[in-house]
């Protein structure tokens, strides 16, 4: 019986030892699986920064004129690639056709059937969804209303004073009245569309269409040539602007007005396709005036921008004293005019003096002498005046015929 017991627990020992090598074996296996795991994430993680340490040194600097899909915009057209393709855009009007009637749907399906078949160069149609700033309008009738309030208010005065004076008749009093109702009626309408405006402008959703035509030009069409840039872009935009004539010509057969964009045009088109979001409430226009294209690289240098403001203050002086050069030279004449008409009855005096002495055989010495003489008294109260005796009189005829 001892026997069996000591038995067993032999056995038991054995199995426990077995049971705890095994977990030792286990625990040891697991660990270091843990171990060589976390040694290969960290590795990977390192070799993951190295490569993306080398690729950002190895990534060249690049302008953002090289992420556009274009290179510039020049004689209402579109420059890509480096001038290989020029592109024209026609800007359409639309129409209204479910309020058309039977007869008028069928001319604009016929007159855009015979659009499509006389097209002979690829186009694309381009629909621009674009949302509706309120904004600048509603601060135009506002400017407009407040004119409107000062010459209601100036009405009100000029009919106020009219009926306190009652120096007016009926007829004028009515006619002043009307003026005045007109008027009023007028600033009322425009604070009522102000109004209808503002509260308009607050639901975000107002959009508004815009349909386009793309029209596009590939240098290759003309063929083997030895053409400088210049000419080729004078032939692409003379192609380009009689491919988009003849588009305008036969979609107004659909009652569609159409019109080429020049390149501010164009130059709105691609700020609203490339800043849908911005283009709601900073439009190209106030961007181009507050000077947002010189936040990129192809900003003027500096150098450049004081080299343009100094030219600027060399012609505006140069003007200026042009112009003080211009009044002096015609005060120099003015005052020798002055002179000529202060001295132009001596000067008459002479020249009759003299017209008398060489025609004195021709009319008789005594007639020329006693024409002479009269001519010498009728001046003499002048040098009298003048405080000048006879002798002094003389020395003056003789220092006037010096003169002439």
């Amino acid at each position: 019986m001892i026997d069996d017991i000591n038995t067993l627990t032999t056995i038991l020992l054995i199995v426990l030892v077995v049971i705890v090598v095994l977990f030792a074996i286990l625990f040891f296996l697991y660990y270091k699986s843990k171990k060589n795991k976390e040694e290969k994430t960290a590795k990977t993680i390192t070799e993951a920064e190295k490569k993306t340490t080398g690729s950002k040194r190895d990534i060249p600097e690049e302008s953002v004129e090289s992420f556009m899909e274009f290179d510039t915009i020049t004689d209402n057209m579109i420059e890509v690639k480096d001038g290989t393709k020029y592109i024209m855009v026609v800007e359409c009007q639309g129409i209204n056709y479910d309020l058309m009637s039977e007869m008028e749907k069928n001319a604009v399906e016929e007159g855009f059937i015979q659009f499509l078949n006389t097209l002979r160069h690829p186009i694309q149609i381009y629909t621009q969804t674009r949302t509706i700033n309120l904004e600048s309008s509603i601060q135009t009738y506002k400017a407009k209303v407040n004119e409107l309030e000062e010459s209601l208010e100036k009405a009100k005065a000029e009919y106020t004073k009219m009926v306190n004076s009652g120096d007016y008749s009926k007829e004028e009093m009515d006619r002043a009245r009307f003026e005045l109702t007109k008027q009023t009626n007028l600033y009322e309408y425009g604070r009522d569309i102000i109004y209808n405006t503002e509260k308009m402008s607050l639901n975000k959703n107002v959009l508004n269409q815009k349909y386009y035509i793309v029209i596009p030009y590939y240098t290759d069409e003309l063929g083997q040539n030895s053409f400088d840039k210049e000419e080729i872009r004078n032939l692409s935009f003379s192609e380009l602007y009689t491919r988009a004539q003849s588009i305008i010509r036969t979609i107004s057969a659909c009652g569609v007005n159409a019109r080429v964009l020049n390149s501010d045009d164009l130059a709105d088109l691609l700020y609203v396709a490339y800043n849908r979001d911005e283009a709601e409430v900073y439009g190209v226009d106030k961007a181009l005036r507050a000077g947002f294209d010189e936040l990129y690289s192809t900003a003027p240098d500096v150098l450049d921008k004081k080299m343009k403001i100094l030219d600027k203050q060399i012609e505006d002086k140069a003007f200026e004293k042009a112009n003080q050069l211009i009044t002096e030279v015609k005060s120099e004449k003015q005052k020798a005019i002055e002179q000529k008409q202060d001295n132009m009855d001596d000067v008459i005096d002479e020249l009759a003096k003299l017209i008398l002495e060489e025609n004195a055989t021709m009319i008789g010495k005594d007639v020329a002498e006693e024409a002479i003489q009269k001519l010498e008294g009728d001046k003499q109260p002048e040098n009298k005046k003048k405080g000048g005796d006879t002798e002094d009189g003389k020395k003056t005829k003789r220092g006037r015929r010096k003169t002439v």
